[in-house]
């Protein structure tokens, strides 16, 4: 278990709560651009805390989490809740420590899938939850359930008022150990929409995630888009095959706004989507350097422009930053989130896992990203796809 698995998995809501959701401290980056609205069944990072304690102290903390875990266990007690105090108490946000069934279900996510019913909602002023996407498809889809339904129970239970996140890990069936319900599991939902009132049982499956979508211009006039929402696998691939049905005389956006991050390797698969090789990043394990490179031959010529916000992080910022540095891309948007520390994973003697940062990386140019983000070439708060439109018109054919 080596190597920067992921650059988009802050710590966890404090144990005892489901699953990981953007909350605190990240809506006040990214409220103003509305990425963090809406939240579904899958999960989404938070951050919290205080100052990192990275390098060799990660490995500290390690082996102080280990050493707590097992004279826990020893006495009978929960080694993950043991271990879990120690990182707390570490200051390092970015940390988390994960029972076997939160992790597990943390990898089928990176895998890109994921057990529930295929619905996000979002908690009004007023405290009633509304469903703010349908999952093409899904459980919630082929019951007729739309966007705008407002959900007033799942199981029985009232949601009004009651935090998101206890809603959304009723949704997936989420249980005391954080692990989610599964497949074919029944959960009922009471729904309003107008006047009328229903309720519906659905069965969770496996879904899908859909973390690549391509729009592309009615007519074809105009730009291809290409919206990346998180780097689970796959990511690089998905965006390759766009590349191959667009059309370069009209350029392509990127859309990494409210890219919440994810695998490395899927960002660095991206970066050689667009890169003709050359270095991506650096990074630092321990205090010893790493470089990340890209790979193969990729569309080193059609006009780019990448669009991010402050709901851009993690490997998501390590890619609109290569491929800034390397003069591939104009950058379009709000300053970036700013969380570019590496993590990895440590399985504890009772079976769960602790990520603990061990380093940082950099941009190509050696910009430090974990603090700073990525200051876009046009800073546009407001209307910024209109403004990197009209940057992609001025940027030349890529024919």
């Amino acid at each position: 278990m080596s190597g920067p698995c992921r650059y988009g998995r802050p710590r966890r809501i404090r144990r005892g709560a489901a699953l990981t959701l953007f909350l605190a401290g990240v809506l006040a980056a990214g409220a103003a651009t509305g990425t963090w609205d809406d939240v579904g069944d899958t999960a989404e990072p938070a951050a919290q805390g205080r100052p990192a304690d990275d390098g060799p102290a990660g490995s500290a903390t390690a082996e102080r989490a280990a050493r707590a875990a097992e004279r826990a266990v020893a006495d009978g007690k929960s080694g993950t809740q043991a271990a879990d105090d120690v990182v707390s108490r570490s200051g390092d946000r970015w940390s988390a420590v994960y029972t076997p069934g939160e992790f597990a279900d943390f990898q089928a996510q990176l895998d890109g899938s994921y057990v529930g019913v295929g619905l996000w909602v979002r908690q009004r002023d007023d405290g009633r939850i509304t469903v703010s996407r349908v999952q093409p498809g899904g459980p919630a889809d082929r019951a007729g359930i739309a966007v705008g339904d407002r959900l007033d129970a799942v199981d029985g239970r009232p949601v009004q008022g009651r935090p998101v996140t206890e809603t959304v890990g009723r949704l997936r069936g989420d249980g005391p150990d954080g692990s989610g319900a599964a497949p074919g599991t029944p959960v009922r939902l009471d729904l309003d929409r107008g006047a009328r009132h229903r309720s519906v049982t659905l069965h969770r499956t496996r879904l899908h995630t859909e973390n690549v979508t391509v729009d592309r211009p009615a007519g074809g006039d105009g730009p291809t888009r290409i919206k990346i929402t998180a780097f689970a696998k796959g990511t690089g691939a998905a965006v390759r095959r766009a590349l191959r049905t667009a059309d370069p005389r009209d350029g392509l956006l990127l859309d990494l706004r409210g890219n919440t991050g994810g695998l490395v390797s899927e960002a660095v698969a991206t970066a050689s989507d667009f890169l003709d090789g050359g270095l991506v990043a650096t990074y630092d394990v321990h205090g010893s350097p790493r470089a990340l490179y890209a790979q193969g031959v990729g569309d080193s010529r059609t006009p780019l422009v990448v669009l991010v916000d402050g709901g851009t992080m993690s490997a998501a910022e390590l890619l609109s930053g290569a491929l800034q540095d390397r003069g591939r891309a104009v950058v379009v948007g709000s300053p970036t989130f700013g969380k570019g520390s590496v993590q990895m994973p440590t399985r504890l003697p009772d079976g769960s896992v602790a990520e603990l940062t061990v380093g940082h990386y950099r941009t190509p140019s050696g910009r430090a990203v974990d603090g700073a983000g990525i200051t876009p070439d046009l800073i546009a708060p407001d209307h910024a796809e209109e403004r990197a439109r009209t940057v992609l018109s001025g940027l030349g054919t890529g024919a």
